[in-house]
């Protein structure tokens, strides 16, 4: 998660319009939709807002850590990284 937030911190502002940063904000959101739903099980997610292409980083990395406190298990863990390894192929950076 830190080496893709770091990738796109790093990116040319095209890159980003292209597809990498929607790519990164819909990780965002999934794993912040994650989280929530372990924290609050009965309750209803809320979507992460979309701060802009300059923010996804910084929301990738708020919404990883988050979910990092909350899961329990080693194949949650992985899990959640390959959906981040995904998420960085596809944004391409």
């Amino acid at each position: 998660m830190e080496h893709f937030a770091d990738r796109l911190r790093a990116a040319p502002q095209s890159r980003l319009q292209r597809s990498a940063a929607a790519e990164a904000l819909d990780l965002a959101r999934e794993l912040a939709r994650r989280a929530q739903r372990i924290e609050d099980p009965s309750g209803e997610p809320h979507e992460m807002p979309d701060a802009g292409m300059f923010a996804v980083a910084d929301q990738i990395t708020v919404a990883g850590h988050d979910l990092a406190l909350v899961l329990k298990t080693d194949a949650e863990v992985e899990e959640a990284v390959v959906l981040v390894e995904e998420a960085q192929k596809r944004a391409g950076v």
